[in-house]
């Protein structure tokens, strides 16, 4: 255990709202630069303050436990991470989509090879750090084993084991979020969405209404888990097959099984349409956001859900996105015009099969460039009981199904209520 007492006390705090608190050596950011030499790195550690060139830290929704460490005396301040033998398993990009700086803003497409990339950098006093990993791994999931039971998956020996269990390549995204970028996808300036981050965050970055010399930030939020099924080179191609299944966070379901809701099906369902494209010769992408409750914390999803069963008529379809309303003042914060950057950074151009209902999903990824060939629904009897209300509820509102869109005045039969 490192000497706390005199690790902490014999340093002065140096704040950094400024630009003369000693960030005179501040390495510029030349984001959607093709070359990493003339893009620069993302310096973001709290070791050699001094090039910082980013606002907030690395792994920032962790920054508290880092913060905990620190102060209890089990973690130097002044560590610097062996990276050996971290390099990614597989080798991703780059494509054209990283030197165009409207394609990624809210990620790094450097992260995973940062180490390489940007060796020159190396020293004592830059402290460059991954903000993507890159691994292999095995998943195995119950409802995979009864598709193969059923017949709709084949085990190939390969990719698909005998016992079940999927080889995956995966990579976990820290978020990396180039101000100017954001601000112009999200269609305000850039000033109002510095002033809203520093207010709405309760003052915890003063940098971000200070220092517009620093356009990159690290926000303190959850990432992104990205897997790869069936053979990654075939990613980019768009003469070979690509399915994808972009999905949000929803623990209670995804994790546990709740069945108020379709996310743990749906998530199976598109792990199983990916798997079958890649075995048709193409690859599979599952795209896994931490946005809780779409982005609106899982505390006020459950107070959703008490509102939703308590309200007179118990739980409807007509009312189910006005009930996260009246708590959370908004239907939705999971803002997917941000979301196609994690489908850039692979390099995709076409997706053939979108296992999606969400016309949000749908039209950020089309907007952003990427055509979508077939869009994919879940299959009726994978949806729960109790889920029913919610899967009208968004077929009415405009999600995607093979029926097209149901009548709200229609809910009451299909869900079989009486309002």
């Amino acid at each position: 255990m490192v000497d706390k007492q005199q690790k902490l006390r014999a340093k002065h705090i140096i704040l950094t709202s400024h630009q003369n608190s000693g960030h005179t050596t501040i390495t510029p950011i030349q984001w959607g630069a093709a070359h990493p030499r003339d893009r620069g790195p993302v310096i973001g550690s709290l070791r050699g303050q001094t090039h910082r060139n980013v606002i907030g830290t690395h792994a920032g929704s962790y920054g508290i436990y880092r913060a905990l460490a620190v102060a209890s005396g089990v973690l130097d301040p002044s560590h610097k991470a062996d990276l050996t033998n971290t390099s990614p398993i597989v080798s991703l990009g780059p494509h054209p989509s990283w030197s165009d700086p409207d394609k990624i803003v809210s990620l790094d497409p450097f992260g995973a090879i940062a180490n390489e990339v940007f060796a020159n950098f190396a020293s004592e006093d830059f402290d460059i750090f991954p903000t993507i990993a890159i691994t292999k791994a095995h998943i195995n999931l119950p409802e995979i084993k009864e598709s193969i039971a059923q017949g709709r998956l084949q085990i190939d020996g390969k990719m698909l084991k005998a016992d079940g269990n999927l080889v995956v390549t995966k990579a976990a995204i820290d978020p990396v979020w180039y101000l100017p970028g954001i601000a112009q996808r999200l269609q305000v300036d850039e000033w109002s969405l510095r002033r809203a981050l520093f207010q709405q965050t309760g003052g915890m970055f003063p940098e971000l209404v200070t220092r517009p010399d620093l356009q990159v930030f690290l926000p303190p939020i959850g990432g992104t888990t990205v897997y790869l099924i069936g053979d990654e080179t075939t990613i980019p191609d768009p003469n070979r097959p690509l399915a994808v299944r972009v999905h949000d966070e929803c623990n209670g379901s995804d994790v546990f099984g709740s069945d108020i809701c379709t996310c743990r099906p749906y998530l199976v369902h598109g792990i199983e349409v990916c798997i079958q494209t890649a075995q048709a010769g193409g690859a599979g992408v599952i795209v896994y956001c931490r946005k809780e409750g779409r982005a609106l914390g899982e505390v006020t999803k459950f107070l959703v859900y008490n509102a939703r069963k308590r309200q007179q008529g118990g739980d409807r379809a007509d009312a189910y996105f006005l009930r996260t309303e009246c708590v959370a003042g908004v239907q939705d914060m999971r803002f997917q015009e941000l979301m196609p950057d994690v489908l850039h950074w692979l390099g995709i151009t076409q997706i053939d099969r979108l296992v999606s209902m969400s016309q949000m999903k749908y039209n950020a990824i089309i907007q952003s460039g990427i055509k979508v060939v077939q869009r994919i629904p879940i299959p009726p009897d994978m949806i729960p009981a109790d889920a029913q209300v919610e899967i009208e509820a968004k077929k009415a509102s405009g999600y995607y199904s093979d029926n097209g869109v149901l009548p709200m005045e229609a809910l009451a039969e299909v869900v079989g209520r009486s309002y």
